[in-house]
């Protein structure tokens, strides 16, 4: 499990390294919520690719260390890393453009995902204002797919929030 509290520790950490990082995923959700909704296994942070070297080496002081078994796609796109009780980080490296969108790499081969400038925002964990990804790009991020449970109920309480639709 990640708690809250664990999250703002690596939060915190990554900001006095002077890291900038965006959460995604489930905290990301509840971040734009504004409180927890449910458990989570892991926290999805995106950072900016050239602070990567500051980021491992925050996290390493935290005792998390990289992953590379059975993590599927792995680099350049993402990479893993575990740490005190068994938390694991899914660490997403962005490259910036001046205009402030970012590219995140998916292989060696050019293929890139796009964010918009516009989808780094901010939400709430246990009152602590933090860096996240918007409503948009979370519900963007939940399409394509077959939904699993814990997916249909983060995009009801992104409706139930903001009053959009969310629907698959």
């Amino acid at each position: 499990m990640f708690e809250a509290g664990a999250v703002l520790g690596v939060l915190e950490a990554l900001r006095k390294a002077g890291c900038a990082v965006w959460v995604a995923g489930g905290w990301g959700i509840d971040a734009l919520v504004g409180r927890v909704t449910r458990e989570h296994g892991d926290l999805d942070l995106l950072h900016r690719a050239e602070q990567e070297p500051a980021v491992i080496a925050a996290l390493e002081s935290l005792g998390y260390a990289e992953r590379t078994e059975g993590v599927v796609p792995g680099r350049p796109a993402r990479f893993v890393m575990t740490g005190p009780g068994g938390r694991e980080l899914d660490l997403h490296p962005l490259h910036f453009r001046p205009d402030g969108s970012a590219l995140q790499r998916l292989d060696d081969e050019g293929g890139a995902f796009t964010y918009p400038a516009e989808v780094f925002v901010t939400g709430e964990i246990e009152g602590v204002r933090v860096p996240c990804l918007s409503v948009a790009q979370q519900v963007s991020f939940h399409q394509g797919y077959p939904p699993r449970e814990r997916d249909l109920l983060d995009m009801a309480r992104l409706r139930a929030a903001y009053g959009i639709d969310t629907h698959f």
